[in-house]
């Protein structure tokens, strides 16, 4: 990325260090096989990393969102640490996440957090391979009004699979971190 955080190298050094994994075969949830895996909760469920991760993507989310989240389980501490992140600089971001099926109870619905209808949002992920669960997130939060401005993944390890299928979707789309980045390619 052109405007690099100034936490960008620590958080590459924390994700080599804590997440990634070279011991494989791994599966991946779009059912792909990798020698290499990123289990980025080892550094998003970690304080220092959680930190990170939410002063890197604060500083990649689109000007124009009030908020940030998408499908839980792996948006939801990288939507926590950058609106905190956010917040600790000023800016009112706030988080929201969209579970993987309705509930019948309390609200009910898909979508949890405080964020209304027409509010301009960023889609997070934590790792995406080939964008099945940013596809899924931007799905439900069209449905539930929001105005998707961007989506943005913490490490994108599909070339330009999911640049393009965005792309299609007619949402901007950027990628934090790269295989390359992991020195994992």
């Amino acid at each position: 990325m052109s405007d690099i955080s100034k936490f960008f190298p620590e958080l590459i050094s924390h994700l080599r260090e804590h997440a990634v994994r070279t011991d494989g075969p791994f599966t991946l949830r779009s059912g792909a096989v990798s020698d290499w895996y990123l289990d980025a909760r080892q550094t998003t469920f970690s304080g220092h990393g959680a930190r990170l991760v939410g002063e890197v993507v604060a500083d990649a989310v689109d000007e124009r969102s009030v908020a940030v989240g998408g499908l839980t389980m792996g948006a939801d501490p990288v939507a926590m640490a950058t609106a905190m992140a956010a917040d600790a600089r000023g800016r009112g971001l706030v988080a929201f996440s969209i579970r993987k099926e309705a509930k019948s109870h309390g609200t009910g619905g898909r979508l949890v957090g405080p964020v209304g209808p027409d509010a301009p949002v960023t889609i997070l992920e934590d790792t995406t391979t080939t964008g099945g669960a940013m596809t899924e997130a931007i799905t439900v939060a069209r449905e539930s009004g929001l105005d998707v401005v961007q989506a943005l993944s913490l490490i994108d390890r599909s070339g330009d699979v999911v640049r393009e299928r965005m792309a299609e979707l007619g949402v901007n789309y950027r990628a934090i971190i790269t295989p390359r980045d992991l020195g994992v390619e």
